[in-house]
């Protein structure tokens, strides 16, 4: 059984167990967050939601927060004596899928 569901602007495969870094969360390690649901898949039982299924959420607990691996930028401009050097790390939390449905 697996459930496609959506946080942050972005949609993630999970399953029940499964570990997911997904968009900061504003919550505090060892909280239960919960998910909503777009697509539940069950063997060939399939569930579609227009655009989510009611009543049937993905709970999961925030296991850490972190930044992920650092990103350069570089900008420059020939002839014009510019370079810009700037780095970026994008900050993640980390969940375990608990239970789907």
């Amino acid at each position: 059984m697996y459930a496609i569901i959506v946080t942050g602007g972005k949609q993630y495969k999970v399953e029940v167990g499964s570990e997911i870094m997904v968009e900061k969360l504003d919550n505090e390690v060892g909280d239960k967050v919960s998910f909503d649901i777009l697509m539940i898949a069950d063997g060939s039982d399939i569930e579609i939601g227009k655009p989510v299924l009611s009543g049937v959420s993905a709970k999961g607990e925030v296991l850490e927060h972190g930044k992920g691996k650092k990103v350069i930028v570089f900008k420059y401009k020939p002839k014009k004596d510019y370079r810009k050097k700037q780095g970026h790390r994008q900050p993640y939390t980390k969940v375990k899928i608990l239970s789907i449905g």
